[in-house]
């Protein structure tokens, strides 16, 4: 690449990156909305014109940032390979659609209203309560297969007790689930619950039981895996951003592996030169003669036999 066109990108990088222009950038996503949200209003007819104007030149603004973000990578795959940026893309260009045209008003004001997401695109924190609520999802699918089973079981019941309590809560067993999810939302179960026990004194029991399996563990249950996922996503952002105690912790682990790698190189060295200096050694020692009294060329010695002279 030429140098001018390094020079402009790294300008360009360098005004992303600034808080000022980040911090300009979500005010004009809530402006956005304050516009949105104004238009909603009768009271407001008078000033529609200047609301039209006020959106008009939120849409430049927006088409000029996106501009920019696009012309601070160094290279423009880089930019569409980011879900965020795919999505901010294609809201600001639907913002370009005309609202002159009578058909395309409706369409045009739906996705202007979600400019306002954008407030997630450009705030790390929320991207990842987004992040982990999705994640979350599928382990809280479970929970949601138990629950469902436990309003069934209770729906089933509640429908052969009560029905003839109050047909209309309890007629079947779809209606009884609806009525059981009115008690577990606490919309008035207390009027549920005395109406069934002028019948049966103890149907204080069901209900009991019902919303201290719903209302108390189930729930509990949902929040402790969104913020089970949470912890990590957190711990990850941490990670990535180099800041905080997962980031710390990922560095010392490196450190140690590094340091465990290094002492394994000198014990191998230090090992390999004591087995060639042991060789060595041996090499250079000097042959000793057996101990015999005579020597191989002088043959053997003399041996005097007791009674010769």
């Amino acid at each position: 690449m030429s140098e001018p066109f390094n020079t402009w990108q790294a300008r360009f990088e360098k005004l992303r990156s600034n808080k000022l222009f980040e911090g300009v950038v979500i005010s004009i996503i809530v402006i956005s909305a304050l516009v949105i949200g104004a238009k909603t209003y009768e009271e407001t007819s008078r000033i529609e014109q200047w609301l039209l104007y006020l959106d008009i030149a939120v849409t430049v603004f927006f088409l000029i940032e996106i501009l920019i973000r696009m012309a601070a990578e160094r290279n423009l795959v880089s930019f569409f390979k980011k879900g965020w940026n795919v999505f901010d893309f294609l809201i600001v260009t639907a913002s370009l659609i005309p609202m002159d045209d009578s058909e395309m008003v409706l369409l045009a004001r739906l996705l202007r209203i979600f400019r306002v997401l954008r407030l997630v695109s450009m705030i790390p924190e929320l991207q990842m309560l987004l992040g982990a609520l999705v994640k979350s999802i599928p382990r809280m699918g479970y929970v949601v297969l138990l629950m469902f089973i436990i309003f069934y079981i209770y729906a089933a019941l509640g429908s052969f007790l009560f029905h003839n309590v109050d047909d209309f809560l309890w007629g079947n067993i779809s209606v009884a689930m609806l009525t059981l999810f009115r008690i577990a939302t606490f919309e008035d179960w207390t009027d549920v619950m005395y109406a069934t026990q002028e019948v049966y004194t103890w149907s204080w029991i069901y209900y009991l039981t019902f919303i201290f399996l719903t209302a108390f563990i189930f729930l509990n249950m949902m929040i402790g895996i969104v913020l089970d996922v949470m912890q990590k996503e957190s711990a990850q952002m941490e990670l990535d951003s180099g800041e905080g105690d997962s980031a710390q912790l990922q560095s010392l682990r490196s450190d140690v592996h590094t340091l465990k790698a290094q002492l394994d190189r000198m014990e191998a060295a230090m090992v390999h030169n004591g087995t060639s200096s042991t060789i060595s050694d041996q090499a250079d020692q000097p042959k000793t003669e057996s101990p015999r009294t005579g020597s191989a060329k002088t043959g053997p010695a003399k041996i005097d036999l007791p009674g010769k002279k």
